[in-house]
């Protein structure tokens, strides 16, 4: 597992997405953008999650960043969450979790009592030199939205 931290080099990825995207950091080289680590499409966490996000959009938008939620759930899944919730920005799916591992956020988990391997969730805010401005682990989803339109502001 990779404890990538503020100022790390961010992990190079490409990815199948929502609406028949495909996302890479490659075609974002030179541009910010916040690549965010979520467990499964359509539950409540993630729903309350992605919409603060698309409302947060235009905002962030303005400030040149880019966003992409990854999960990994197939892509029809994704589709049907994109959809049901008019979320604009790329939903990727990491249904081999290569993505989540490489952001060390493919980790451990419990739900009672059983372990399991499952996707933290967790935000990489990147700058446009590749390099990750900041970190959120264990993201609260209602707050989430706020926080990262405060950091990108001083991007």
């Amino acid at each position: 597992m990779s404890a990538l931290t503020e100022g790390s080099t961010a992990p190079a990825f490409t990815m199948k997405a929502s609406g028949g995207r495909e996302v890479s950091s490659a075609a974002l080289k030179g541009k910010p953008y916040l690549i965010y680590f979520y467990p499964k499409a359509n539950t409540p966490g993630c729903t309350t999650q992605a919409c603060g996000v698309q409302e947060a959009l235009p905002q962030l938008g303005k400030l040149g960043l880019t966003v992409i939620g990854v999960s990994p759930d197939a892509i029809p899944p994704i589709e049907k969450f994109a959809a049901k919730y008019n979320l604009a920005f790329p939903l990727a799916s990491d249904a081999d979790h290569a993505v989540a591992e490489a952001y060390g956020v493919w980790v451990e988990k419990s739900m009672y009592g059983r372990t399991y391997m499952g996707m933290e969730r967790s935000s990489f805010l990147v700058g446009a030199d590749g390099k990750i401005v900041k970190v959120w682990r264990k993201v609260k989803p209602a707050e989430h939205a706020a926080q990262v339109l405060e950091a990108a502001k001083a991007l």
